[in-house]
C-alpha cells in the first residue's frame, strides 16, 4: 500500500505508472546520469590533440560535471519544487541529449558549454530520481528501488568505460562521445509514453507544501552527518577513479592498458554493493549496514598501502563499498525527510556539499603525490576520507533510525 502524500508531492495529474514500469524508467534514466561523464576519459587524449587543449583545460573539462553537481544542486532543487519531478526528469534527459550533441560537434568553447549543460542536467536528475522513488514506492520497497537505481548508475559507467574507446577507434572521438545519446534516446522513448505527454512535458502547478516542524534540530544534525559522510564517499570515489590506473602502473608495474582494465573492478563491483545493501537491510539494522559498508571502504586504501600486489581484492571491496555507500546515503535521506519537498532540500544540501569535496579529490591527491613522490601519502588521504564516511554516516543513520516515522 502506498503512503498518503500531501498534494504538493503528487500534484493533480493522475496516478504514477505501474511500479515495474516506473522502475524500468528509473533504471534507464540512471544509465544516462553517469555515462556522459565516464565516456570522456577514454577519448581525452585524442580530444586534447584535436582541439589543442592544455593539460589545465583538459582537467577542467573532467571536473566541470562534478562541480556542477555541487554548485547547481540548490538551483536544481528549486527547479524541481517549481516544475515538479516528472518534468524535471524530462529536462534531465533533454539536457543530457542537447549537451552531448553540443559537446561532440563543436570547437573548444562548444565542448566546454556542452559539458556544463550535461553537468547541470545530471544535477537535476541526481535529486529528482530519489524523490520519485520516495513518493511512488511503498516504504518496504524504497530500499530495493534505490539499490536498483544506484546499480544502474554504475552499469552506465561501466558500459561507457568499455564501449566508448572502441567506438572512438572506429569512428573518431566525436562519435565516441556522442554514442552515449543512445541511452538517452531509449530513456526518452520509454519515459514519455509511460508518464503521458501531460505529466512528462507540462510543469506541475506550484503549490505550498505542508510542513511539520517536529524534530527539526535532530533532523539538521542527521542531515549534517549525512553531508559529511557523503563528502567522504565522493572524495574517495572521484579520487580513486582519477588516479587508480596511474597508481597501478607506478606501484604494481602494470602496463597502461592492464591498469585501465584492472581499475574497472572498482566500477563493476559497485553493482554488487548497490544491490546488496537493500538485501542486507532486510536482515540487519540500517545502522549495522552503514557501519559494515564504511568498514569495507577502509580495505581499499589500507590494502593498497600494505599489499598492493593484491590489488584485485582491494579494488573489488572498494567497489562494493562505493556502490553500497551511496545507496545507504540515499535510503537515509528518504527516511529522514517527512515529505517530498523536505527530501528535495535535504538531498540538495547533502549532494551539494558532498560533490563539492568530490570535485577537489583528483587535484588534492595529485598534489599530495607530486609533493611527496609516493602514493602512500595520497592513500592516507583516501583513508581519512573513507574513515569520515564510516564514522559520520553510521552516526547519522543511527540518528535517522531513532526518529519517529
Amino acid at each position: 500500500m502506498h503512503r498518503a502524500e500531501p498534494p504538493a508531492d503528487r500534484g493533480h495529474r493522475g496516478a504514477a505508472p505501474r511500479a515495474w514500469l516506473l522502475m524500468v524508467c528509473i533504471g534507464l534514466v540512471a544509465l544516462t546520469l553517469r555515462s556522459p561523464i565516464v565516456a570522456l576519459a577514454p577519448v581525452l587524449g585524442e580530444l586534447r590533440e584535436d582541439l589543442g587543449l592544455s593539460a589545465a583545460e583538459a582537467g577542467l573539462l573532467t571536473s566541470i560535471p562534478v562541480l556542477c553537481f555541487a554548485l547547481a544542486a540548490p538551483l536544481a532543487s528549486l527547479a524541481i519544487r517549481r516544475f515538479g519531478v516528472e518534468f524535471a526528469i524530462t529536462l534531465t534527459l533533454l539536457g543530457v541529449l542537447a549537451g552531448t550533441v553540443v559537446r561532440s560537434a563543436g570547437d573548444t568553447a562548444a565542448t566546454m558549454l556542452g559539458t556544463v549543460v550535461i553537468g547541470v542536467a545530471i544535477t537535476v536528475g541526481n535529486i529528482a530520481v530519489p524523490l520519485i522513488i520516495r513518493r511512488d514506492f511503498p516504504v518496504r520497497r524504497q530500499a530495493a528501488a534505490t539499490g536498483i537505481y544506484t546499480a544502474a548508475l554504475n552499469i552506465g559507467s561501466t558500459l561507457a568505460a568499455l564501449l566508448t574507446a572502441p567506438v572512438a577507434a572506429a569512428a573518431g572521438w566525436r562519435i565516441g562521445l556522442a554514442s552515449s545519446v543512445l541511452a538517452v534516446l531509449v530513456g526518452l522513448a520509454v519515459w514519455l509514453p509511460a508518464l503521458g505527454r501531460r505529466r512528462a512535458l507540462v510543469p506541475a502547478p506550484r503549490t505550498r507544501p505542508a510542513t511539520r516542524p517536529t524534530g527539526r534540530a535532530g533532523g539538521r544534525w542527521a542531515a549534517a552527518g549525512l553531508a559529511a559522510g557523503f563528502s567522504g564517499q565522493a572524495f574517495a570515489f572521484y579520487g580513486v577513479t582519477a588516479w587508480l590506473p596511474t597508481l597501478l602502473v607506478d606501484v604494481v608495474a602494470m602496463s597502461t592498458v592492464e591498469a585501465g582494465a584492472a581499475s574497472s573492478f572498482f566500477q563493476v563491483f559497485a553493482i554488487a554493493g548497490a544491490l546488496g545493501v537493500p538485501l542486507a537491510a532486510r536482515r540487519a539494522s540500517t545502522t549495522a549496514v552503514a557501519g559494515a559498508v564504511g568498514a569495507t571502504w577502509l580495505f581499499l586504501p589500507v590494502g593498497l598501502l600494505l599489499a598492493p600486489e593484491q590489488w584485485w581484492a582491494w579494488t573489488a571491496l572498494g567497489g562494493v563499498a562505493q556502490g553500497g555507500g551511496i545507496t545507504v546515503i540515499f535510503i537515509a535521506i528518504m527516511r529522514l525527510a517527512h515529505d517530498g519537498p523536505s527530501a528535495g532540500r535535504i538531498s540538495a544540501v547533502v549532494q551539494g556539499v558532498g560533490y563539492g569535496f568530490g570535485a577537489l579529490a583528483p587535484a588534492v591527491l595529485g598534489f599530495v603525490h607530486e609533493r611527496t613522490g609516493t602514493w602512500s601519502a595520497s592513500l592516507l588521504v583516501v583513508l581519512a576520507a573513507t574513515a569520515t564516511y564510516l564514522v559520520c554516516t553510521t552516526v547519522a543513520v543511527r540518528g535517522v533510525a531513532r526518529r519517529p516515522r
